[in-house]
């Protein structure tokens, strides 16, 4: 379960993804961005909270009777405040597009704060209307259904090229997505606030023309 411990509001304020890619390196885990194909839906948008796993896999017909969004709206219907949608669909893809506007709206009612797909996405004009962050592997007009399948959720996923599992922080914006391991969160929050008050140091002494080589060696951060 996430850390309740976390103060959400501070980190979407303060920080950002290279801030935090960079401690990750430091604490040992240098597989924590996703893929630069997934993108924000709107550059503008800063996305922060605790993952909620989605499974999907590629179909290609669709059974008499069958509702193949079933597990999807499972999800969909469960999740809770803060909480993010990181659907997996082993992208690049060109067939499975999980998320849409009355998903977007469905997850914003229950208190969600976004999602994360490697698939793709719909209805890209009323999601942006909307202000929910989305960061997507794609944009087109497909319906998943007859192409991609939720199997499972709340389990361990691979999305973007990064393990997610439920629970773990997730933080987007312009640059991208990372993924904090909730194991290491409390930690590794603490050392990206701390590594940013020594950017904004090394900053102002470069804004007053002091060499970057003896900024480095005083505050050890470029």
């Amino acid at each position: 379960m996430p850390n309740d411990v976390l103060d959400l509001d501070a980190i979407k304020t303060t920080l950002y993804t290279a801030v935090l890619s960079d401690v990750l390196d430091d604490f040992g885990l240098p597989n924590q961005a996703m893929a630069p194909f997934v993108r924000p839906l709107d550059e503008g948008k800063k996305l922060v909270g605790y993952a909620r796993t989605g499974l999907f896999m590629n179909t290609y017909s669709v059974r008499e009777g069958e509702n193949p969004y079933e597990i999807e709206i499972a999800l969909i219907d469960d999740l809770k405040p803060n909480d993010v949608a990181v659907l997996g669909c082993a992208g690049p893809t060109q067939r499975i597009a999980p998320w849409g506007e009355l998903l977007t709206t469905a997850s914003m009612k229950r208190g969600a704060v976004g999602c994360v797909t490697d698939g793709l996405v719909r209805d890209v004009r009323h999601i942006r209307s909307l202000g929910f962050p989305v960061f997507h592997g794609g944009i087109g007009p497909l319906d998943s259904r007859g192409r991609g399948k939720m199997m499972a959720y709340d389990l361990p996923i691979q999305c973007g090229g990064v393990s997610v599992k439920p629970g773990d922080l997730v933080f987007g914006d312009v640059d991208g997505v990372v993924v904090v391991p909730k194991e290491v969160s409390v930690q590794v929050v603490e050392a990206a606030m701390r590594k940013v008050t020594s950017e904004n140091k090394t900053r102002q002494e470069l804004e007053n023309g002091l060499l970057l080589a003896d900024v480095y060696a005083k505050y050890g951060v470029l």
